[in-house]
């Protein structure tokens, strides 16, 4: 078995005896034998109403077999959310799969533990034909682990021109792996409705202003004053999946070297002097009663949701969106509670500056599920080339008009926050279905596509945070910057993340809950150990391809 596949999957702690049989090593170069449409027999061929020497098969009135294509999507939605069956999947189901003779089956997987779904699926042979993530790193060490078939983009362009017409450029220069074309991409718009809100009330009850929130240490008062005066304290999360704690704690202007060195969203940066700062400053905020005492225990977005609702946490970060809960369920509990956007100079140290991770110019990292076959892939294109269609896209971004949303003279979906019918759309408008194309829904011009995304970010009664939202997004933009891309597979990083992850986790909440004046004890016997566990070797390997250049 190829070794980066057998760490990938042994990780998963999901390897029998019966899967290791059936894994089949180096499938990225072995896709050609069952998947490559220009290997497709003549007897395939005329089964599908095409001639033998047409390169692809023509599937415009359908498959003559019918298709399992199987899609991803996050499981995250509200209560009584059925992710795989609702109005929309049928609707899919109806206009496209009956269409074509696919039927569309969709694969939930856990946002807080897509990796750990994706492995399981994967060593059982269940995993969808799309296999995606956000995040370069990640999706990097899918291809590691040779779950990626290589592409052919003129198949691309033959059964989803739409689709390739709108992202050739980006998948040209971004989806090439050693040579080979592995990736497509969801488009991502500028623009980012993400937004961590402060009850404001409470500022202004210890005599503050959100103004007087300048830096941290300025935070690090009003915290203070919370804690004396009984009304709650920071809240916090445990640090895991994604590793951009410390942008803001970074020397600027940012090396390139030392933030491809070190900046990785897969694995945590703890011997950094970035890591230290920040880490310093949670032990300071622990210590000194200003956080939740058990923000280790809070491990996904609901615990975390749950003490802020309660009135017990006085923050909390989510994708703000005009049909969110959290206002709601929070007055019900605090009626007096206002809110406001907290100022993004809030988190920063004196003398530092607003860092944050700038967005690479794609959404969805996707590949080809290995075991697809030819018409499964084929499928997905003519899938993706369907879901860029204007009207179908709308639809999915916004549901029945007259129902879900009526159209302003401007022609923008105006939502009704009170539709609780059949089309209601999932909690981020079903942006986990659409996402698969474009990260942002958008309209024909920047003014009306800003209008709408304000819309859609504003809860009736809050659209001032929608406003403070882009305002700061705009007023930071200088100071956001991508992580290094690697162009070629860093083998420790695959070897050791997930062990490392592990053990970030014990060791840094270790570190924070250390007395203050055992911080640097614990930090430095922290860094040996997570440095010998394998992150030098990533370093090592890390510094040996930016030598080399292979690194953008």
């Amino acid at each position: 078995m190829n070794k980066k596949r057998w760490y990938g999957l042994m990780m998963a702690s999901v390897m029998t005896a019966g899967m290791l049989a059936g894994c089949s090593g180096n499938n990225n170069n072995n896709a050609g034998s069952s998947a490559d449409p220009t290997n497709a027999p003549a007897e395939t061929a005329a089964a599908n109403n095409t001639s033998s020497d047409s390169k692809y098969p023509d599937y415009s009135q359908g498959f003559k077999e019918k298709v399992s294509l199987d899609i991803p999507v996050y499981e995250r939605a509200f209560e009584g959310w059925n992710v795989t069956d609702n109005y929309y999947t049928r609707w899919v189901q109806k206009e496209f799969g009956d269409k074509y003779n696919i039927e569309v089956n969709y694969i939930p997987i856990t946002r807080s533990s897509e990796v750990q779904d994706y492995e399981q699926l994967l060593a059982s042979h269940k995993a969808p034909d799309i296999i995606f993530h956000y995040d370069m790193p990640q999706a990097l060490t899918y291809y590691g682990e040779d779950v990626m078939q290589p592409l052919d983009w003129d198949e691309i362009a033959n059964y989803a021109p739409t689709y390739w017409g709108n992202m050739n450029e980006t998948i040209k220069q971004y989806g090439i792996v050693d040579d080979q074309n592995i990736f497509f991409f969801a488009a991502r718009p500028e623009a980012d409705n993400f937004v961590n809100i402060i009850r404001k009330d409470w500022v202004e009850k210890v005599g503050m202003k959100l103004e007087d929130l300048t830096s941290l240490e300025k935070y690090n008062e009003m915290l203070a004053k919370w804690k004396e005066a009984g009304l709650g304290v920071a809240g916090g999360s445990l640090l895991q999946n994604n590793y951009n704690y410390s942008y803001a704690f970074r020397d600027w202007p940012v090396d390139q070297k030392y933030r491809a060195l070190y900046s990785d969203l897969s694995v945590a940066d703890l011997p950094s002097a970035d890591t230290e700062r920040y880490l310093r400053n949670l032990n300071y905020q622990y210590n000194n009663g200003l956080v939740d005492k058990e923000f280790y225990l809070r491990n996904d977005d609901n615990k975390v949701k749950a003490e802020f609702v309660a009135g017990k946490t006085g923050n909390y970060g989510f994708y703000l969106t005009n049909n969110t809960d959290v206002f709601a369920a929070t007055l019900a509990n605090n009626p007096d509670a206002e809110f406001a956007v907290m100022p993004p100079y809030a988190g920063v140290p004196e003398g530092r500056k607003p860092q944050g991770r700038a967005y690479w110019p794609f959404g969805f990292i996707m590949g080809i599920n290995y075991e697809s076959s030819a018409e499964e892939r084929a499928a997905v294109w003519m899938y993706l080339e369907w879901l860029s269609q204007p009207e179908n896209l709308f639809k999915f971004q916004n549901g029945i008009e007259g129902e879900n949303y009526t159209l302003d003279a401007e022609g923008i979906a105006v939502k009704n926050p009170d539709y609780k019918g059949e089309s209601v759309l999932a909690q981020n408008n079903n942006k986990d279905y659409w996402g698969l194309v474009t990260e942002i829904a958008q309209y024909p011009d920047a003014e009306k596509t800003l209008k709408a995304n304000l819309r859609n970010w504003s809860p009736a009664g809050y659209e001032h945070l929608a406003e403070d939202l882009v305002k700061y997004y705009n007023e930071t933009a200088e100071f956001r910057t991508p992580d290094a891309l690697f162009t070629t597979v860093l083998e420790t990083v695959n070897e050791y993340k997930a062990d490392l992850n592990s053990l970030f986790q014990d060791l840094y909440v270790k570190i924070v809950l250390a007395p203050e004046a055992e911080f640097e004890a614990t930090y430095e016997a922290a860094k040996k150990d997570y440095l010998e566990a394998g992150f030098q070797e990533i370093l090592d390997e890390k510094q040996k391809q930016i030598d080399a250049g292979n690194f953008r």
